[in-house]
């Protein structure tokens, strides 16, 4: 994708989340630093921390497949981390979604492609996988719309995210 149009349509994405009542009235946001060919997400972190949101990133643990999510204050608490991914210090407080019943959270899951059912195929570790099953909150898949198919191959243990937010629209998969 062209890099001035892949800008183009991840401001709309971003914008078109931030428009929604789910984020308006959402108390947490469990973002994900971007990779170079993801959907950049950063602005609604920036928007978030300045909205006085929590806001939490990701770190992963390789041994067991399992991600861990950090309340960050400041996107400079991003380190480069396992494949190059940008993670929060193993230091700051733990987002435990236990402790935080009642409260309105939104996790964010990137992918390689989505389907009109809401599952994904990622990068093939499970660790979104494992985390969502036991995620109370909504679950928003962002994608452009070129890599949302009919139907993806999926497993018994793949959890499908509730809403999918492409350049093109908003799409309720699942809503409670």
């Amino acid at each position: 994708m062209d890099p001035e149009v892949k800008t183009a349509y991840d401001r709309k994405i971003c914008q078109r989340f931030m428009s929604l009542a789910t984020y308006r009235f959402a108390d947490s946001l469990l973002l994900y630093a971007p990779l170079k060919y993801e959907i950049d997400i950063m602005p609604i972190a920036e928007d978030a921390l300045k909205k006085g949101k929590t806001v939490a990133f990701p770190r992963c643990n390789r041994e067991e497949h399992t991600m861990t999510y950090y309340i960050v204050t400041d996107l400079s608490q991003l380190k480069e981390g396992y494949y190059g991914i940008r993670e929060p210090d193993p230091c700051l407080p733990i987002y435990d979604p236990k402790q935080r019943q009642g409260e309105n959270a939104v996790c964010f899951v990137p992918a390689l492609a989505f389907d009109r059912k809401g599952y994904r195929v990622g990068y093939g570790k499970g660790f979104y996988d494992r985390y969502l099953s036991s995620f109370g909150g909504a679950k928003m898949g962002v994608e452009y719309s070129a890599c949302v198919v009919d139907t993806l191959p999926r497993g018994r243990y793949d959890t499908a995210v509730d809403f999918l937010v492409t350049e093109k629209g908003v799409v309720t998969i699942n809503a409670n």
